[in-house]
């Protein structure tokens, strides 16, 4: 497994603060104490709380991008991106958890910052409706999915184990129904 560089450690463990301990007690000093780097070399990365922030959304989209671009399948006849969609929902829920915590501090402080993802949604939104699968339900299956990611994230998932795999397996099957 490769070494992850110092920037990395340092944006997973702002995630991680975010993640454990909310918005409130992200400051450098703790992200610098968390991924076991001095000061000076935090601020080499990262000169500001602010930029700190703006990297981690970045890092988040490319790895958001990276799963679903992982989960396709090309030999589907049409969902394909919705069904990636679904599956890097189903196979990165627990890694992607404090990273997307992140998402919260940008959307807390600047919400400018949330604009690379916005962008990948709405590549992903007008691929999914140009797919083969009726784009109204192919947007109400996306909907689905980032439902359930979000009641995740927030910790409002009311559902076992068991029905969230049902959900999933539900929505993957509605992406093979005839347009």
């Amino acid at each position: 497994m490769a070494r992850k560089s110092k920037r990395v450690q340092i944006l997973e463990a702002a995630a991680q603060i975010v993640f454990e301990r909310g918005v409130d007690a992200l400051t450098l000093d703790a992200v610098g104490k968390q991924a076991g780097v001095s000061k000076g070399g935090l601020l080499y990365h990262f000169k500001t709380k602010d930029g700190l922030i703006e990297a981690l959304v970045h890092y988040a989209n490319q790895l958001y991008q990276h799963n679903v671009q992982k989960a396709l399948e090309p030999a589907l006849s049409q969902g394909q991106y919705l069904n990636a969609l679904i599956e890097a929902t189903r196979e990165h829920r627990a890694e992607n958890a404090p990273i997307t915590s992140g998402l919260l501090a940008a959307h807390g402080t600047n919400k400018d910052h949330l604009a690379p993802l916005k962008d990948t949604y709405a590549h992903w939104q007008h691929t999914i409706v140009n797919e083969g699968v009726d784009p109204v339900d192919a947007t109400i299956i996306r909907l689905a999915v980032d439902g359930l990611w979000l009641s995740e994230i927030f910790e409002f998932s009311a559902i076992d184990e068991e029905m969230r795999e049902a959900v999933l397996n539900r929505l993957k099957m509605y992406t093979q129904q005839p347009k």
